[in-house]
């Protein structure tokens, strides 16, 4: 109970004394009576504002599940290992604050655009050293880029790069050599090409990345490029040092071996597990499945800040430990504990964590920040942002034509006979169509996505360009689903069963949660029809799905960039149509599309363009386009300086404090 304290004040001074007496008590939450001239005033005092504080406010804890693929910049195109990028290493170009679309100095001071929109010229900043204790200098900006793409590998990012640069369609480095894209990832094959043609690729390449010797640099486009900012604002555009990454095993700057540097991958990248780079914090060590930790860079060269209120100078926090923890129930008890500022929180529970909020944050469209107030716990640890438009998509992939070589154990017997699918499974468009109706998408929003999500059109996400809310759709519907998987190869489905397996990474409860749906979708139509759910480490299972062995996989993607180039490439025609090795006259198809639409610059063109995109998505039914989530996020309410850019790999801790 509140205590309650008298004051009687007479004479002309009550007023000033009764004012000076509320200063003294006031804050401490007490009800206070003043008589004023015989008259009492109960006042009630506002109560003094929560402080959180953290044990440590030096050192920031996340707790998530996975782990990166690498650390090589060039190769790296996954947000976990992008947000150790983020960290450490810089590009020229940044975001500023939330807005994806709006460009900031960072390694280059400032930089310029030829009036046919064919060469960006870049003055490179002075004053900045990389983690090695070496300067930045225009050499290694060129060598980057130059490195990137004669590394390149169509499962890395560098198509973003090639296209720009040498053409629409262009996907690789490999097809400056044949332009048939044969050689493509094939490293052997390439390496015997005609040194002839080897040699003038790599001419090229140094052709439209230029040092020019008075500080700046230049990138000579093929044609123009509105996302090119977009793009070398990302993690792949991350400036290494040339001498370091040279002595390192990377390439060594000599046209007539880049051949042999082609084509490494994510395993045996030189640069796989170590960093360089002038961003604010420096890689201390990563053991895997266990933890990787950051430590603060003090002769971080920032001196003003990066945008209005933002922030300078070395970076507040002095260590960054992001853990990797599968099992939500320790996650949680982490969090509960103080012990993790940070936490990945899957949609399935959400109920058990937000009874710990004490203050929620909704996103106003608006102003793209949020409006933040008290719940009814004010007292809760926890701060929660909610409802910021999701640029994440969660899909399920088929792979119409299932690698074999060595033995599969996702196909079990690889036959049509009730205990295992053979390779080509998913090229009988009857089986992908009962897969699609087979999904229950109002479960998945309410379970998987605790009803925060709306449903997918095609593979674009809302607010982008061509994004149709009424467009062609699948919707659930168990009845449709058993026609089609009885007119499936001839019948034969329906007469002896199936039997396959999806992967999921070990953790991600809404991955899981997409494989239990089909699994009981199909069981509940015949008991034949069986899928068997595995959980792997993230790692093992993208190898796999890289390697085409997985018959359907969950994977998600976040845009590179905000435009619809950034969805429509990876996943009609590139990374995703790669791995799911989708035939060959259905790739031309919709490639010509693609590459008509990030050349077009009329708005109302590109839209429809996508839209017909989004249609033959629907038609060849290149998979089941699950719902897009809004987002979530909670956090300790001793951190500060949370904001939501769209694009970010993870997060960028340079930003955050703690109290």
């Amino acid at each position: 109970m509140k205590a309650h304290i008298a004051h009687r004040l007479t004479g002309v001074a009550a007023v000033l004394i009764a004012s000076l007496l509320l200063a003294a008590c006031g804050g401490g939450g007490a009800v206070q009576t003043i008589i004023v001239e015989g008259t009492p005033i109960v006042v009630t005092p506002t109560p003094a504002p929560l402080i959180f504080n953290s044990a440590d406010p030096t050192t920031f804890t996340l707790v998530t599940i996975g782990e990166p693929d690498t650390f090589d910049p060039a190769w790296n195109y996954e947000t976990a290992g992008g947000e150790i990028l983020q960290n450490t290493y810089e590009t020229l170009v940044f975001f500023e604050r939330e807005k994806p679309n709006v460009f900031i100095p960072q390694l280059a001071s400032e930089w310029t655009l030829s009036d046919d929109g064919l060469t960006y010229t870049f003055t490179i900043r002075e004053g900045v050293t990389f983690h090695s204790g070496s300067a930045l200098t225009p050499e290694d900006v060129v060598y980057t880029f130059q490195r990137g793409l004669l590394q390149g590998g169509t499962w890395s990012p560098q198509f973003l790069l090639t296209e720009p640069l040498f053409g629409v369609g262009i996907s690789d480095i490999a097809e400056l050599v044949d332009p048939t894209g044969t050689l493509d990832d094939d490293v052997a094959g390439l390496a015997a090409a005609d040194p002839a043609a080897l040699l003038a690729a790599c001419e090229r390449v140094q052709q439209v990345i230029v040092d020019n010797g008075d500080g700046t640099v230049s990138f000579h486009l093929a044609q123009p490029w509105g996302p090119f900012l977009d793009t070398i604002a990302q993690t792949w555009g991350s400036i290494t040092e040339k001498a370091w990454a040279i002595e390192n095993g990377t390439w060594d700057g000599d046209c007539a071996t880049w051949q042999n540097f082609y084509g490494v991958d994510s395993s045996n990248t030189p640069l796989r597990e170590i960093e360089n780079g002038t961003g604010p914090y420096v890689l201390d060590h990563w053991t895997h499945g266990e933890e990787i930790v950051l430590t603060r860079y003090d002769n971080y060269w920032r001196t003003e800040p990066m945008w209005e209120g933002g922030p300078s100078g070395p970076a507040a926090l002095e260590r960054i430990l992001i853990r990797s923890v599968d099992e939500w129930g320790t996650r949680f008890a982490m969090i509960q504990a103080g012990d993790a500022d940070f936490g990945y929180v899957p949609r399935a529970n959400v109920a058990q964590i937000d009874p710990m909020v004490g203050e929620r944050c909704a996103y106003n469209a608006e102003t793209a920040g949020f409006d933040c107030a008290p719940t009814e716990n004010p007292n809760g640890p926890l701060r929660l942002f909610i409802g910021y438009p999701g640029v994440f998509r969660e899909d399920v992939y088929f792979v119409f034509d299932i690698e074999t070589e060595g033995g599969n154990p996702y196909l079990g017997s690889g036959q049509l006979d009730g205990n295992g699918i053979p390779a080509d499974f998913f090229s009988d468009e009857h089986v992908r169509r009962a897969f699609e109706y087979c999904f229950d998408y109002d479960a998945f929003i309410d379970e998987a996505l605790v009803g925060e999500g709306v449903p997918a059109v095609g593979y674009l996400v809302p607010g982008t360009i061509g994004w149709d809310p009424e467009g062609p759709h699948f919707t659930f519907d168990q009845d449709q689903c058993q026609a089609e998987i009885e007119l499936a190869w001839d019948g034969a489905v329906a007469e002896n069963g199936f039997r396959l397996q999806i992967g999921y990474n070990t953790g991600n409860v809404t991955r899981r949660t997409v494989a239990e749906i089909l699994q009981t979708t199909f069981a509940e139509i015949d008991e034949r029809y069986q899928i068997e759910i595995i959980g792997l480490p993230w790692p093992t299972l993208l190898g796999s799905i890289r390697a085409s062995r997985v018959p359907v996989f969950v994977s998600g993607w976040q845009e590179d960039f905000h435009d619809p180039h950034s969805w429509a490439r990876p996943i009609l025609v590139g990374t995703y149509a790669i791995r799911q090795r989708l035939p060959e006259e259905m790739m031309t198809e919709m490639t010509a599309l693609v590459n008509q639409g990030v050349a077009e610059v009329d708005r109302e063109v590109r839209a429809d363009i996508y839209q017909q995109l989004t249609q033959m998505d629907y038609d060849n039914m290149v998979a089941i386009r699950l719902p897009i989530a809004t987002g979530r996020h909670y956090e300790q309410r001793w951190v500060q300086g949370y904001y939501y850019n769209p694009v970010y790999s993870g997060f960028y801790y340079y930003a955050y404090t703690k109290q």
